[in-house]
């Protein structure tokens, strides 16, 4: 039986890359504020790395980020107009 704590080598790589990305952009948790979550998740968009999986990876540091609750209701707002199941369904044909 695997162990559930395990990581897959996939998930090893996307983390990886987040961890990347956060360095670029934020470079310490001190700095991972309004601003620059937005500009994580976005470098993560273009990556093709899951922002949910990447505010995951930032949520086991956020008593490390001044001011988490902000930055994570950024975040969920950021999520809500960029991913699918955030975005409105549009359909001009129903009125």
């Amino acid at each position: 039986m695997q162990n559930q704590n395990s990581k897959t080598g996939a998930d090893s790589t996307m983390q990886s890359s987040v961890e990347q990305i956060w360095q670029k952009t934020c470079g310490s948790w001190e700095n991972f504020n309004e601003s620059t979550v937005q500009e994580f998740l976005n470098q993560c968009e273009e990556k093709g790395i899951d922002s949910q999986f990447a505010m995951s990876w930032a949520e086991q540091n956020k008593d490390q980020v001044p001011n988490w609750q902000t930055v994570s209701r950024i975040s969920l707002n950021w999520m809500n107009q960029h991913t699918s199941t955030g975005s409105p369904i549009v359909n001009d044909n129903v009125k």
